[in-house]
Parts: structure tokens; C-alpha cells; sequence
């Protein structure tokens, strides 16, 4: 088995539903108090080992690429000139280009979230890989691309990130796996559909935040494309659903102790944007004193 150490983030979309602030700055880097979303994601990563990290990309996303840059010269300066008060922030900005390797493709093909990884085919090779998202993400304990490296050691084959639905909405949004349980937490998946609706789905599961892929994918991506209807998106799952059809095994992992953050929504992303301000100790407290002060 080869160790995972490469990562796409799929992080082409045109975030329509943040317009107009998503006009000209990429929702990615849409901040969650001082750090961009994508951020999170990239630390958490490079947390688990991850050493090559290909972001995906599309118009006006400059943005990102500039954010894990080299500060410019301009800006050091100006933190240098800061003296002591200001050495945390420059260490900060000076340690975000080293996190990864980072590569940098736009994204051509047909819409959905099976186009990022042809893009990247050319990247990843034979290696396995992480492939997840630029606005969503889970936080627990262990990290949810830990656990799902943990269980593609112990199964060696693609593994789906997943978390519990949490109302009836939530089945026309995600993708929804079903299959037989080994043990609690873990199924080995025989049927993978998108966006299923309640009533369709094969389970309460749904494929959250992440995959850990083989490169086997690749050959079934190229058949969904394929026998893709005109007009049709190419979704991830229609090529997983290929896999599992074929006998390939894949297993479903619910991430233990864990909170889905899907910062790619309105409300969603204001109650992310409260959460880790609750949780920040610089100013947990003054904020909390200000939400209670202003429900009351």
C-alpha cells in the first residue's frame, strides 16, 4: 500500500449564492474570522501527512493562489515596522506558503464534481489521494481525514467520508450511500446515488466532505463521462456507483465525534462564522456577552 500524500480541492465553482460579494473574490476565501475557509482545509490536510495539495480552479480564483504565495515584499515591511507587536503575523503569513506543495490547474470539462479530478488525473498518477472540498468541512476528534486514513489502511480501498442527515432538505443536496455494516460507523457500501431525495435514499448516511480515492477512479470517471446525457452533470458518485457495480469494494466511514460545517450557504456559514468565534479564547467571551446582550 502507498502512503496518501497528495490532496485535490475541488474549488472551481462561481459561488452564486454569496453574489455579489462572491463577484470578484472567490467564496473560498470567504474568512472565518481571520483565516479563509480554504484554509481550514489545507491545515487539516497537511496535518494528516499531505505533502502535494492540487487546487482546482476557475475564474477570478487568483485570489487563492496569491493567499498561499510568498507575502510580498510590501507587506513585510509593514509587519517588520510593527516591531514585536506585529513578529506573530509576519511568522503566520511567512508560514502559510510552506504548508504544501501546492499546484494549481483550472478547470476545463463538463460541470460536477467528477471534472476536478480528470483535470488532475495527470497529477496524481497511481498514488491514492484525498479529494474534498474548498467550503465545506468537518471538524472532530481524531480529524476526519485521519479516520479516513485509518480505515483505507485497514480496508485498502476508496473510503467515503460521511455524517447523519439532519433534516429532509439535506437529501436533495448531498450524495447518499447503503450497504451492509461491518461494525457501527462502518458499511461496506453497495449503492451510491445523488441527491436521491428522502424517500429514494439508501440510507441516512450521506457522502459528506471527502473521499479518499485509488486511482482506479480514474477509468470509471471516464465511463460516466462517457454515458453522460447531454446536459447532465458529472458527479463523483455516478463513477463510485460504476466501481461498486463492477464488485470494487468501497467503504462508508461516519466520522465519531464530529460537526459538518457547510460554508457554502448563506445561513450555513453565518451559524460556522459563530461557532469558531465561540470558540476562539481571544474573544469568546466579549462575543458571547454580545449575543446574549442582543437576544435579550
Amino acid at each position: 500500500m502507498k502512503k496518501v500524500t497528495k490532496a485535490v480541492i475541488a474549488a472551481a465553482g462561481f459561488g452564486t449564492r454569496f453574489l455579489p460579494q462572491t463577484k470578484a473574490m472567490p467564496k473560498e476565501m470567504l474568512p472565518l474570522i481571520d483565516k479563509p475557509i480554504i484554509q481550514y482545509v489545507v491545515e487539516e490536510l497537511v496535518k494528516v501527512g499531505i505533502e502535494d495539495i492540487v487546487i482546482v480552479t476557475g475564474y477570478s480564483k487568483r485570489s487563492i493562489e496569491d493567499h498561499f504565495d510568498r507575502p510580498s515584499q510590501d507587506l513585510i515591511n509593514n509587519l517588520k515596522q510593527g516591531g514585536d507587536s506585529k513578529k506573530h503575523l509576519l511568522e503566520e503569513v511567512e508560514e502559510i506558503s510552506e504548508l504544501a506543495n501546492f499546484i494549481y490547474i483550472r478547470q476545463k470539462g463538463v460541470y460536477g464534481s467528477g471534472t476536478p479530478l480528470l483535470n488532475a488525473e495527470h497529477i496524481i498518477g497511481d498514488e491514492p489521494f484525498i479529494y474534498t472540498w474548498s467550503d465545506d468541512f468537518i471538524v472532530s476528534d481524531p480529524l476526519r481525514f485521519q479516520q479516513m486514513i485509518d480505515a483505507y489502511n485497514e480496508f485498502n480501498c476508496p473510503i467515503l467520508s460521511m455524517v447523519k442527515a439532519k433534516n429532509d432538505e439535506d437529501y436533495d443536496r448531498y450524495g447518499f450511500a447503503g450497504g451492509k455494516e461491518i461494525r457501527p460507523g462502518i458499511i461496506d457500501v453497495n449503492r451510491i446515488v445523488e441527491k436521491p431525495g428522502k424517500d429514494q435514499s439508501p440510507s441516512g448516511l450521506a457522502t459528506n466532505s471527502g473521499f479518499l480515492l485509488t486511482p482506479d477512479i480514474f477509468k470509471y470517471l471516464h465511463k460516466a463521462e462517457q454515458e453522460l446525457e447531454p446536459g447532465k452533470e458529472l458527479f463523483t458518485n455516478l463513477a463510485l456507483d460504476l466501481m461498486v457495480a463492477d464488485g470494487k469494494q468501497i467503504i462508508g466511514k461516519e466520522i465519531e465525534n464530529g460537526t459538518y460545517y457547510d460554508a457554502g450557504n448563506k445561513l450555513e456559514y453565518l451559524k460556522t462564522v459563530v461557532d469558531f468565534a465561540l470558540k476562539r479564547d481571544d474573544i469568546k467571551d466579549e462575543f458571547r456577552k454580545y449575543l446574549i446582550d442582543l437576544l435579550q
